[in-house]
């Protein structure tokens, strides 16, 4: 049976065993209710407010600024429309970037069908976000900026610390999609100046369908799931124990492992970016050089289909995730590669690789020179390549 390298990690990560040892109990012997009147269910609730203070240590924040969720999702389209909510009587413009996530996007076009405004920010040809425009976008109406730490899919990392302080010096509510950086770069709520933050604990091996939002001190956002009084009234529904449980295990592994990781993971990127920029001809790197998530590397192939380049690395055992959303049943490409400028025929041939820390060099250097195989076969194979390179000899 051939070796699996799963190099997809962005999309999600294998809960380690040590999150779900802290999450078995939880299943089959502590199971009450955390909200039920009795010891037997009500003694969860230690659990879980020991899984706040373990988020909000990593965070810089108060223990009682965590609220669990389902996932990034939630968190995002609860930040998002329970500020325009709350906040509509001041005003109603909203800025965000066009590289969010598509949690962020689409609560923000549903916001503009109820009559706010939605200021779409310009980014560069590295995905980041120009503070000249995000100043110029401002109003005496702006309620919210909705930044995300760290993009999803070319791994850029936004100038969080200039964005907070613009949001704070002119009073407007501050909220970041971290689910891609929490866990993978420190992120210190104070520091950034942030009022709300999403996370999900499978980007960080732990379980999935649980998640948190960050709301800070303060910021008088209201429900968005109604129902109990669980969460201090403020997200109803009964706690997931075990899932909270183990997203605070994998927290914690994750803080404690951080510096390591990066380290590591950061080598390994880099390694991968050298010899496939060097080895593979009209290949480039999409997403900073630099400023990037230390696990995430994402190419375009010029001449290429990346759903082809995905099928075929599978063949080898080789996971990855393509820029096109051909797929997902969508014939369009990524539209964060063309919010960076890319033309639809080079975006269509993109390829994400997301390590983790289980990642070894000789992974790499065969994910290389399969790499380099399929592609030149792909290649070979289009009229498109063909032309160009009679028409360049």
């Amino acid at each position: 049976m051939k070796k699996l390298i799963y190099l997809d990690n962005a999309a999600t990560t294998q809960v380690s065993k040590e999150v779900v040892d802290e999450m078995l109990p939880y299943f089959t012997e502590e199971y009450g209710n955390a909200s039920s009147v009795y010891e037997f269910g009500s003694k969860n609730k230690g659990a879980i407010e020991k899984a706040r203070e373990v988020i909000g240590k990593a965070l810089g924040s108060k223990a009682n600024e965590i609220y669990f969720t389902a996932g990034g999702s939630e968190s995002d389209n609860w930040a998002i429309k329970a500020t325009a909510d709350a906040y509509k009587e001041k005003g109603n413009h909203i800025i965000t970037s066009k590289i969010e996530h598509h949690a962020v996007l689409h609560t923000c076009e549903y916001l503009e069908e109820q009559g706010f405004e939605v200021t779409y920010l310009d980014v560069d040809e590295n995905g980041i976000i120009k503070l000249e425009e995000l100043k110029k976008a401002i109003r005496p109406t702006t309620i919210l900026i909705s930044i995300m730490f760290a993009n999803n899919e070319i791994g850029t990392i936004e100038p969080m610390k200039e964005i907070g302080e613009l949001a704070n010096q002119n009073n407007i509510l501050f909220h970041t999609d971290a689910v891609q950086a929490f866990g993978q770069v420190p992120i210190n709520v104070d520091e950034y100046h942030i009022d709300m933050l999403s996370a999900s604990a499978h980007k960080l091996n732990g379980p999935k369908g649980i998640g948190f939002l960050y709301i800070r001190t303060g910021v008088k956002i209201r429900s968005y799931v109604h129902g109990g009084a669980q969460e201090r009234k403020r997200r109803a529904g009964t706690e997931n124990v075990p899932g909270i449980v183990g997203m605070s295990k994998a927290v914690e592994i994750a803080v404690s492992t951080i510096e390591e990781r990066a380290k590591k993971e950061t080598e390994l990127r880099d390694y991968l970016i050298n010899r496939v920029l060097k080895e593979v001809p009209y290949t480039r790197l999409n997403g900073h050089r630099t400023k990037r998530l230390p696990n995430n590397v994402n190419f375009s192939f010029q001449f290429v289909e990346g759903e082809s380049l995905l099928i075929m690395l599978d063949m080898e055992g080789i996971c990855g995730s393509s820029g096109s959303a051909c797929t997902s049943g969508s014939l369009d490409p990524s539209h964060v590669l063309l919010a960076i400028g890319l033309p639809h025929e080079i975006a269509h041939g993109s390829l994400r690789l997301s390590l983790s820390e289980q990642t070894s060099k000789e992974d790499i250097d065969f994910v290389i020179e399969t790499i380099k195989k399929i592609v030149e076969k792909l290649r070979n194979m289009s009229p498109l390549y063909e032309d160009y390179i009679k028409n360049n000899n």
